[in-house]
């Protein structure tokens, strides 16, 4: 596995605005700096909006943490997201969703035997990464089931992991050592 683009920064050699992000990270539900954080810190200011975001978009979005999950798992596919699906996918089990559905979504398959709810996601979110905009019907089925908030709350997910999954690709996070790569790199 190759190394890191941006060399892990040690707190000793982060200016002041970067340790301000820095020990935000640190005492927020995140609890550490990890995944896309350490390459964001070149940029403290966007650094810090973004991980405000995504603390508002996994914490507190409207959206189920099964689905909400399951949306993250969904743009991890998408984009060849080692490190994305290998962090999320622990936590999108502990929410509830069946590994088979994860399993199938990992080898770049529609699920078999989601829940109507996942079905929703999985078409919303799909449609939304590949047509680059959602039919109609998708739509008022995301509309009926989650509202109109959720289905806000479905393209923010969308949108931040797809710009974590591009920071993670682009800095070329290593999974931990001897942990081979979740998920077979499609085209």
């Amino acid at each position: 596995m190759s190394e890191p683009t941006f060399k892990k920064l040690a707190e000793s050699e982060l200016d002041a605005d970067q340790l301000k992000v820095y020990r935000e990270l640190m005492a927020g539900p995140r609890g550490g700096v990890r995944g896309p954080f350490n390459a964001l810190l070149r940029s403290p200011v966007l650094a810090d909006r973004v991980q405000k975001l995504g603390e508002f978009l996994r914490f507190e979005s409207s959206i189920p943490a099964r689905l909400n999950e399951f949306a993250i798992l969904i743009t991890a596919r998408h984009w060849n997201a080692q490190y994305e699906w290998f962090a999320h996918y622990p936590h999108a089990l502990k929410g509830g969703l069946k590994p088979e559905v994860a399993a199938d979504l990992a080898q770049g398959k529609r699920p078999a035997n989601m829940q109507d709810d996942e079905v929703i996601v999985y078409d919303f979110c799909t449609e939304l990464h590949k047509n680059k905009v959602v039919s109609d019907k998708t739509l008022q089925a995301a509309f009926a089931k989650f509202g109109e908030r959720g289905v806000v709350d479905l393209i923010g997910v969308s949108g931040y992991y797809t710009l974590v999954s591009m920071i993670l690709n682009v800095d070329k996070q290593p999974l931990p050592a001897g942990t081979p790569p979740p998920l077979p790199v499609l085209k």
